[in-house]
């Protein structure tokens, strides 16, 4: 029988241990452990009393095949502390979900259970995959708890977007198994240079200075209102993490998202346009390669209000004016640069990408259609034609954005990126 499952390789023979908090995502976990233990990992999963309400121990006993810990006390083996041999033993902690209670315990070293208690003794690599309403993962406290864990050394697998189970719509849904693992595998497999020997990255990077641009730009209205787009920055931000852990040292210029800066990367935050125009130009003479994944905005009001617009009868009419071309004045100025620009076009999209990387003077464009299912704005994955520029064109299939920047990068080695610098 032919293996289907591509995690073997890294995880078999891991002892991991799984930690499921009350959340309603707490189901999506029994299909994270069965993959976990499909891939040959010694599984252990700590559930809280919370976390029993929603899914019954016996499924994950079941699916792990071994005693499922809910109670702290619970000494199974006198000849060890459970919640130390379990934390000695472990050699990687992944938490899905992980509540906004749990985090801000973890946060403050609040040690009431077994899961907690254990976690303070871990010192093996810990990923936590929050799952919550959209709202809470806004929560300024929830946002702090997060960064301090993130800068403790915590390892964040960032929640999708969709529909809720409370009913709203937007950030919170925990992430799907399929792309936990995905993310675990990369770690297991040494391609952030921390852990595993199987298939070490090569730094085919190293020694170039890349400038990425990520996210959206907001254009005020007024001091309340402004017009931005849909851009998450996830590609951007993937973009960014891909290169640095191919060694080059990478500049991130973003715009506002909800997402927790790459470690091991310059962050220049922006608002508007004008704002990522004078970053980007401020940097540009000493960069050997440009990644230019924002979505900026095209038009801007040509006048800001200082004060509130207030509510009239009738129309309102905004009156709009071009913002500074950034893309197009990098090509203008380019000197040994690589330019990678992006098309996100609703239709003729090979015509109009062509044409963008004659009259922005690129060497390779990334074109999607965002009317397509699994790509462009606000989706994990991405469905892109890439176009070099001699007008040679490459369909991939659909990827998660990190794989797809791992494919752009490869590609821009291939056109000559870095041949300069040699």
């Amino acid at each position: 029988m032919i293996n289907q499952n591509p995690y073997d390789h890294n995880l078999d023979g891991k002892t991991v241990l799984l930690g499921v908090t009350g959340g309603i995502a707490a189901y999506k976990a029994a299909a994270l452990a069965s993959k976990i233990t499909q891939a040959g990992a010694d599984l252990h999963v700590i559930m809280t009393e919370s976390a029993a309400r929603f899914v019954q121990p016996l499924t994950f006993q079941t699916l792990s095949r071994n005693h499922v810990i809910l109670d702290t006390f619970e000494e199974r083996d006198p000849r060890v502390v459970s919640h130390i041999d379990l934390a000695d033993r472990a050699d990687l902690v992944i938490i899905a979900p992980a509540t906004a209670n749990f985090l801000g315990k973890l946060a403050g070293g609040i040690a009431d259970d077994m899961l907690t208690t254990t976690l303070l003794a871990v010192r093996a690599p810990v990923f936590i995959a929050p799952a919550m309403n959209v709202h809470m993962y806004d929560h300024p406290a929830v946002k702090e708890n997060m960064k301090k864990l993130y800068d403790w050394g915590y390892h964040f697998i960032e929640p999708g977007e969709g529909q809720l189970a409370c009913g709203y719509v937007g950030k919170g849904r925990l992430e799907e198994p399929e792309q936990i693992l995905h993310t675990i595998d990369r770690f297991l497999s040494g391609e952030n240079g921390t852990m595993g020997e199987s298939k070490p990255v090569t730094k085919d990077l190293k020694g170039l200075k890349i400038l990425v641009t990520a996210g959206p730009t907001r254009e005020a209205v007024d001091p309340v209102r402004f017009f931005t787009n849909r851009s998450t920055g996830k590609m951007g931000y993937a973009l960014a993490e891909a290169a640095r852990d191919r060694g080059a040292d990478v500049i991130l210029i973003t715009g506002k998202t909800h997402l927790v800066p790459p470690d091991g990367v310059q962050v220049i935050q922006t608002e508007s346009a004008q704002n990522m125009y004078d970053a980007v130009l401020s940097v540009y003479d000493d960069i050997d390669a440009v990644a230019k994944a924002a979505a900026v905005a095209d038009y801007r009001p040509a006048q800001v209000s200082e004060k509130k617009i207030k509510k009239g009868d009738g129309a309102f009419t905004v009156e709009m004016e071009r913002t500074p071309d950034i893309l197009k004045t990098l090509g203008k100025r380019k000197t040994s640069q690589f330019l990678i620009g992006f098309a996100a076009e609703s239709n003729d999209v090979e015509h109009y990408a062509k044409m963008k990387i004659q009259k922005k003077n690129l060497d390779l464009i990334v074109a999607n259609n965002i009317l397509e299912e699994g790509a462009g704005f606000e989706t994990d994955s991405n469905i892109v034609t890439l176009i070099d520029r001699n007008g040679r064109s490459q369909n991939l299939p659909r990827l998660s954005k990190r794989e797809l920047a791992d494919k752009i990068w490869d590609e821009a080695l291939k056109l000559g990126l870095g041949a300069s610098a040699e």
